[in-house]
């Protein structure tokens, strides 16, 4: 789910021109369900390969990172470990939600509703440890590194732009600014046009950018006090939130009192699962990790052409052109570290 921003932001339309030469980190988990929800079949199915194992996954890494690192930005992905007790509660729901969603799927399949098939078939997409794994050994394939978080993704992704290791974060959710990551890219893993629901109606999506600090600027407050407002509106660790408690009135609120613990005698029945410290301590304080090394590398070419087409029925020609992608975007990688390595002038940092 992650917590719900998006009344209060104003981002920035940015495109991958401007993004070359930056190193972006990806919350993997949230890409990788983003794939299998999107990357589907006419009646809703996912793509397979000839021993009926679920390919979208695979078909999204390949395919849409060779573009991004064909226009000269520096991929790399990082993978949750165990998420925090308090969020069980959450992945129960979400268990519960798939399995509704599948049972629906096979209902609507059998009426012969199938656009009413596909709004349920993303609903019930479902992400195993094998999936993951997978992801991993394709992504060192293509010379992608990747890191394994202790706990959350998103707080080890922030962490890493926070020490200048990253230029930014990538997710489709808002948790990583919670979790103070300077800079925030949403729509990088699917840029394009994507039909509207139960629609018509097309829309093109667009790379946008959320700068920390110039958003808390504009809307007048701290990071704490942005993470109260996602709680009073409702995380991960406590998925409920407040009833009736919207961004925006959670904002007025936080600024009127200051704090969380001062809203709360205005509320009446507010509750929450556990002491708030709590949940703000996973945001402030959230386990990570300093046990990684960012190492982009070409591509092996031989390699990714096993995995994808000798081992899961890939078209080998639509493969070869994601390679040379990729062998495109590691020259003008190299092309770019020489350049910085001979310029004589003042240096800007770029992750």
């Amino acid at each position: 789910m992650g917590v719900q921003l998006k009344g209060l932001l104003s981002p920035v339309k940015i495109s991958l021109e401007e993004l070359s030469g930056r190193s972006i980190a990806f919350d993997g988990n949230n890409v990788l369900y983003q794939f299998l929800a999107i990357i589907r079949g006419r009646r809703g199915e996912p793509l397979h390969d000839a021993q009926g194992r679920v390919t979208s996954h695979l078909s999204g890494l390949i395919y849409r990172n060779s573009n991004l690192i064909e226009a000269g930005i520096k991929v790399a992905y990082v993978f949750d470990g165990k998420p925090p007790e308090l969020k069980e509660a959450e992945i129960e729901r979400r268990r519960r939600a798939r399995m509704e969603a599948q049972v629906e799927y096979r209902r609507a399949l059998e009426r012969g509703e199938v656009e009413e098939a596909r709004k349920y078939a993303q609903r019930a997409v479902s992400l195993g440890d094998a999936m993951v794994e997978d992801a991993k050994r394709l992504l060192t394939l293509m010379g992608i590194p990747w890191v394994q978080a202790p706990s959350e993704g998103e707080a080890q992704s922030a962490y890493m732009a926070r020490k200048g290791d990253v230029w930014a974060s990538s997710s489709q959710d808002f948790d990583s600014l919670l979790f103070g990551a300077p800079r925030l890219v949403r729509n990088l893993s699917i840029t394009g046009r994507r039909k509207l629901p139960n629609k018509k109606v097309y829309i093109k999506i667009e790379p946008e950018l959320i700068e920390l600090e110039r958003m808390l600027g504009e809307l007048g407050i701290t990071r704490e006090q942005l993470i109260d407002i996602g709680i009073l509106v409702g995380t991960d660790f406590n998925p409920e939130g407040v009833k009736g408690i919207g961004p925006k009135k959670a904002l007025r609120l936080i600024k009127k009192y200051g704090s969380l613990e001062e809203v709360l005698p205005h509320l009446e029945g507010a509750s929450f699962p556990c002491p708030i410290e709590r949940i703000r301590e996973i945001f402030l304080n959230p386990p990570v990790t300093d046990d990684y090394r960012l190492e982009w590398r070409p591509p092996d070419e031989e390699g990714i052409l096993e995995f994808l087409c000798e081992e899961h029925s890939f078209n080998r020609e639509r493969v070869m052109k994601a390679i040379e992608k990729l062998w495109r975007g590691t020259r003008k990688r190299e092309e770019t570290t020489t350049l910085d390595k001979w310029f004589k002038g003042p240096r800007v940092r770029r992750p």
